[in-house]
């Protein structure tokens, strides 16, 4: 029997590629290789237990990844830069879509509010905390790593829109230098 655990990249692959709407259990089937009695044997919750699965894997990869990496490493300005080289890898350097953001604008936003808000305000709160640790002032730190994680969400929409990652690569660049400008 497959585990829960090694569905999940196909089941994320598949709501990115589709949305929450779009993502019919034809596709998931497809995309899993389980019919539909084995997939509600694994998620008696359906399509939403699916997603909710996924969006907490996402969770605990960005927490290891960057939130916490944020709030404690020293320095904290090794930690922004690291968290540049992650956001680089995890999106594969503007090739992936944030699944994220596809459910935060998508028409199940309010299925999914609670996780989507978290994973924003977890980000924004923990690159905020490595701002302040590296001197900064605390409602800049705030407006600061606001404007970073939007720019990086608009960089992942318009490097994948235009078809052209090298954006999301510069992208990163620019902010990672302005970055560390302003960590000191």
């Amino acid at each position: 029997m497959t585990a829960r655990s090694e569905i999940l990249p196909a089941l994320a692959e598949v709501f990115r590629e589709h949305g929450y709407a779009g993502a019919s259990l034809a596709l998931i089937s497809q995309a899993t290789g389980l019919g539909k009695g084995s997939l509600y044997h694994l998620f008696p919750g359906g399509k939403a237990e699916m997603a909710a699965c996924v969006l907490e894997e996402i969770d605990a990869w960005f927490e290891t990844n960057l939130y916490r990496p944020l709030r404690e490493r020293d320095p904290p300005e090794r930690a922004i830069s690291d968290m540049f080289d992650s956001v680089a890898s995890y999106f594969r350097s503007g090739q992936r879509v944030c699944l994220v953001g596809v459910l935060a604008l998508g028409t199940s936003r309010d299925l999914f509010a609670e996780a989507v808000r978290g994973y924003f305000a977890r980000w924004v709160a923990a690159l905020a905390d490595a701002l302040r640790r590296s001197g900064q002032d605390a409602a800049a730190s705030t407006a600061l790593a606001e404007e970073v994680v939007a720019q990086i969400q608009g960089a992942i929409v318009l490097a994948r829109a235009l078809d052209q990652p090298a954006l999301f690569a510069r992208a990163l660049a620019t902010l990672r230098s302005r970055m560390a400008t302003a960590a000191g």
